[in-house]
């Protein structure tokens, strides 16, 4: 070990991270998931220990600090020590047939073989292999570019010559979905057209980067999340791509680290999030509801998870959730019983007992998003009514506020202007990052005739009495605790109210009244309440 230790210092507990989108993993994390991944292996192989094989091959397609390459390349030459006694020959033998390693940029291509070679160059002095004859060694890395496709054709002038001229509009990249105005930006800058996710045969480009068939049994990782689009107003999702097409190399073992937001919501994870929890053979599941205790200083929002997935294993998952360092679990799950996942066991418990009285959802009497049709920064309000005005329900200069229109200017959905409404903020708490929870904001409670902007949403009700008596339901931490189970973001969709059952309108709700009613224990009300915060009445 002399060999690694004087060339390797371990600074990468403390590196700075790229971006929220792309960050180094900690050392620890990479250690726990590689530890996952010898356990599981040695469960499949009669208690054999994958550090001791010198024939398993390793490969992280998206490596940034090479964190995972540098503690795979410890693990196996100690474990290799009978099976190879000559130390230069095993880490030859570990760095040159069994470790392997995509780049996702030039810099992360030289950062991460400086952690596993000591080098940034495979082939110079200070590399502790002596065996490459290619500076690259087995970490690759070479410019990709988009593929740009669909969008709009148009004829153009050209400014100074007066040519007419042909241009290309709307373009997305066919392979991550990259927006071409924000990520064709010339040769200077990164284009983030990640290598191993731009080709329609992952293991024939794996042949051309490192020059021979392979088959990799163990691929493991930390994907880029997202990509920025649309101007920057929103985020697409791209870690999906990377596990659809890590599967595609059919690995015994395939463990990655990515947001957790998949198990409830994102942008276009609909098909995603069904084969995901569909999928038998993913074997272990570690959540992580706070992304902070995992990546210092970056705020993923819904937390991040890593799982195992053990080709040709099928059963149930186990599943544990780690939060401020307490572990949950692990316990076996069906991870499809719903059609999102419920984070935790008591959760899970509680939630049964109420889908048992198979009640009406409270989606029901609940508005779309932008149901009225005014985005949440629409300019044509007024301060002040005059004439045939109608109220409106805002979040303006970062304040609730009530404005007006003229009622002819309601197009959209003026047939609810008659109900009473109970107007339920769109944007609330964190997604449970900090325990207990509000989960949702506080209500504002709407006389008839009243419309919104998109900062709410809003139940409707005949008259006054049936509002005030379900915002008394609202407000209790049972109505929120449901919510929580489909919320790990800070949005609160109307999807995110569907197991909230509906309750008789003719009465107030108190929390005592709805624990009796579901039969919940006073361990599970105990549960409930440390997760919960009570909302105060204004």
């Amino acid at each position: 070990m002399m060999l690694l230790q004087g060339h390797n210092p371990d600074v990468l507990s403390c590196i700075a991270n790229l971006s929220n989108d792309e960050v180094f993993t900690p050392p620890e994390i990479a250690n726990a998931m590689l530890d996952q991944v010898a356990d599981t292996w040695a469960a499949d192989n009669d208690g054999t220990n994958i550090w001791a094989n010198p024939d398993v091959k390793f490969l992280d397609p998206f490596t940034k600090s090479g964190i995972f390459l540098r503690e795979i390349t410890q693990r196996l030459t100690e474990g290799l020590v009978g099976e190879i006694p000559d130390l230069q020959e095993r880490v030859n033998h570990i760095l040159t047939k069994q470790v392997y390693g995509i780049a996702i940029t030039k810099l992360t291509g030289m950062l991460s073989r400086r952690s596993t070679y000591c080098s940034k160059w495979a082939t110079r002095g200070h590399s502790i292999c002596t065996a490459f004859d290619d500076d690259s060694g087995n970490i690759w890395y070479e410019r990709t570019e988009h593929t740009w496709a669909g969008g709009n054709r148009e004829s153009r002038v050209h400014p100074t010559t007066g040519e007419e001229i042909v241009v290309y509009t709307n373009r997305r990249c066919s392979y991550c979905g990259a927006n071409e105005e924000n990520y064709n930006r010339g040769d200077e800058f990164e284009t983030h057209a990640y290598a191993f996710i731009h080709t329609d045969n992952i293991p024939k480009r794996l042949t051309e980067i490192f020059g021979e068939t392979m088959q990799f049994d163990v691929v493991i990782g930390n994907p880029p999340y997202q990509l920025g689009a649309e101007g920057g107003t929103r985020d697409i999702p791209i870690y999906q791509h990377f596990i659809e097409q890590a599967k595609r190399l059919d690995p015994k073992l395939l463990a990655m680290i990515i947001p957790s937001r998949w198990m409830s919501t994102g942008l276009g994870l609909a098909d995603f999030r069904r084969e995901m929890l569909h999928d038998r053979q993913i074997r272990e599941l570690v959540d992580y509801p706070n992304s902070q205790q995992v990546f210092h200083g970056v705020d993923v929002k819904g937390g991040v998870c890593y799982f195992v997935r053990q080709s040709g294993y099928s059963g149930d998952c186990n599943y544990s959730q780690i939060r401020d360092g307490v572990t949950t679990g692990p316990s076996p799950r069906d991870l499809s019983e719903h059609d999102v996942l419920v984070r935790g066991a008591n959760e899970l418990q509680i939630l049964r007992k109420v889908l048992e009285h198979k009640e009406e959802s409270v989606q029901s009497i609940l508005s779309v998003d932008k149901q009225f049709g005014w985005t949440s920064n629409f300019k044509g309000l007024h301060t002040s009514p005059h004439g045939d005005s109608v109220p409106v329900y805002c979040i303006q200069e970062k304040r609730r506020q009530v404005k007006f229109i003229q009622r002819s200017e309601v197009k959209k959905s003026a047939d609810l202007l008659p109900f009473w409404k109970l107007m339920v903020p769109k944007a609330a708490s964190d997604g449970g990052k900090t325990i207990p929870d509000i989960v949702l904001g506080k209500p504002w409670l709407a006389s008839a005739g009243s419309a919104c902007t998109q900062s709410f949403l809003f139940f409707m009700f005949n008259s006054e009495l049936e509002a005030k008596n379900f915002e008394s339901y609202y407000r209790t931490r049972f109505f929120r605790f449901l919510v929580s189970l489909r919320k790990t973001t800070q949005d609160a969709t109307k999807a995110t109210y569907k197991w909230v059952p509906l309750q008789s309108l003719d009465r107030e709700w108190t929390d005592e009244m709805l624990y009796e009613k579901y039969g919940i224990t006073e361990d599970e009300i105990a549960f409930i309440e440390s997760m919960i915060r009570p909302m105060e009445v204004d």
